[in-house]
């Protein structure tokens, strides 16, 4: 059975709206996609080459999968450690429309039950189920405590503006940190393994000290 493993890139403040291109998501004005960008360098690749190494199939939410399907098809070198991957292995597209034509080969819609729908592609997934992107699906699978693992990227540079990742109102979560890592271009990579519900305490004097 895989493990569902969500890959998040967000800001100082907290910002995961369109990492990748100005036009990427301009929902609510934003004007500042692009942002991840100045800091892909070499130990960034590195990262990214192995996560997807591991990849044994993709969840994708429909805004993200048709910019991938945009995009990554016409990479068509096999030895691409992210084309060659997505393009070889199942992606599944959590929406209820039907997918554009022509469907990317190997993507399949779902629908329905979203708890139901994950649990029953872990179990027939090798490897990591993996999330990249898909914001609003990303919300939903950590607020179901669907995800297993989150690597979380932060970049240098606050937006001001923007989606972020952890909205208020979401579901109190633990997390256990597992490990990470700091590029030379200042993203600090770190890994965490869901926990449960987070521990309390105080640090307030007892009455009568």
């Amino acid at each position: 059975m895989g493990k569902l493993v969500l890959t998040s890139f967000v800001t100082l403040d907290g910002v995961h709206q369109a990492p990748g291109g100005p036009r990427e998501d301009t929902r609510d004005g934003f004007e500042q996609g692009g942002w991840s960008v100045p800091y892909g360098d070499e130990d960034f690749g590195r990262f990214v080459t192995e996560v997807f190494d591991r990849a044994g199939a993709f969840l994708l939410g429909r805004r993200t999968y048709d910019i991938f399907a945009s995009y990554w098809p016409k990479v068509t070198d096999p030895a691409d450690p992210v084309a060659g991957r997505l393009n070889a292995l199942p992606k599944y597209v959590a929406t209820s429309a039907p997918l554009a034509d022509p469907v990317w080969p190997g993507a399949t819609a779902v629908h329905g039950d979203l708890v139901k729908e994950v649990i029953a592609l872990k179990e027939r997934t090798e490897g990591e189920l993996q999330v990249h992107g898909s914001a609003a699906l990303a919300g939903s699978l950590l607020a179901l405590d669907l995800v297993d693992t989150l690597h979380l990227l932060t970049f240098p540079v606050v937006l001001g503006a923007g989606r972020r990742l952890f909205t208020e109102g979401a579901r109190p979560t633990a997390f256990r940190y597992t490990g990470g890592r700091m590029t030379a271009a200042g993203v600090s990579v770190r890994t965490y393994d869901l926990d449960g519900r987070p521990g309390y305490g105080t640090y307030e004097l007892p009455d009568g000290a």
